[in-house]
């Protein structure tokens, strides 16, 4: 089945001094792709950290050739090719940049994803959630091994803590997934912490299922920095959701 695709962002500096995220949506020939970037860094480290992993994705995807390249392929350079550039310009400064990365990639009825670090990849279908990254965290590692519950992990004080992301000194963990059934209704949203910090799932997925992009976009953002309560982070998100191409 055909499908029509709806995009939309949503970003605010939040209670901070600066703008570290970055995210954008990319078209292409039958295909979209959208990123979105947690810069990490002294002064405007993480900001450019940020803006690499996007004209990293920006350049890569321009040459894309989905004939020759999986679409995974394409997604894992854009990771690793970001993290040797925020590498390299450690050495052109005495700033630490580091970088998470949410990419998804929608190329006919298939879709693929990559991420490192704690921005994340929900997938909803309607309002159902059925599928979310795991945070590269070391909250997340602990809850994995059993040492705090579900509820801890939540409200953990080092819950924002990464165990990996790009620019670090060791190589960071990269993962690739993809999803073949997509149908109309599927919803796919891309973010940072600063948005779902302040979120369930099902919270989430109600707003994607009721409002069309714009508006979902709008009333989470707004909804975040409400939650914040004067101290939120840097808020940024991209909706990407399906219908039936010529369904209107």
């Amino acid at each position: 089945m055909a499908l029509s695709i709806a995009v939309a962002t949503g970003a605010h500096i939040g209670d901070k001094k600066e703008q570290q995220d970055r995210l954008a949506v990319l078209p292409g020939s039958g295909s979209l792709l959208a990123v979105v970037a947690d810069g990490m860094g002294g002064l405007a480290g993480g900001a450019m950290a940020a803006e690499q992993v996007i004209s990293t994705a920006r350049q890569l995807f321009g040459s894309w050739s989905p004939a020759t390249e999986p679409g995974d392929a394409l997604l894992h350079a854009i990771a690793q090719e970001a993290h040797v550039a925020i590498r390299l310009a450690r050495f052109t400064s005495e700033q630490e940049p580091h970088s998470t990365i949410v990419a998804l990639l929608i190329h006919g009825e298939r879709a693929h994803w990559v991420h490192s670090g704690d921005s994340r990849l929900y997938i909803f279908r309607g309002a159902t959630p059925v599928f979310r990254t795991v945070d590269h965290s070391y909250v997340e590692q602990l809850h994995r091994e059993g040492k705090i519950s579900a509820a801890e992990r939540e409200t953990h004080p080092q819950r924002n803590y990464l165990v990996s992301c790009l620019g670090a000194k060791d190589a960071p963990k990269v993962e690739v997934g993809s999803a073949s059934d997509l149908r109309p209704g599927d919803a796919f949203v891309l973010c940072t912490d600063g948005v779902w910090a302040y979120f369930t799932d099902a919270e989430l997925g109600s707003a994607l299922a009721a409002l069309e992009p714009r508006q979902a976009a709008e009333k989470l953002i707004d909804a975040a920095r409400a939650r914040a309560k004067g101290n939120g982070d840097n808020a940024s998100l991209a909706i990407v959701k399906l219908g039936a191409a010529g369904g209107g």
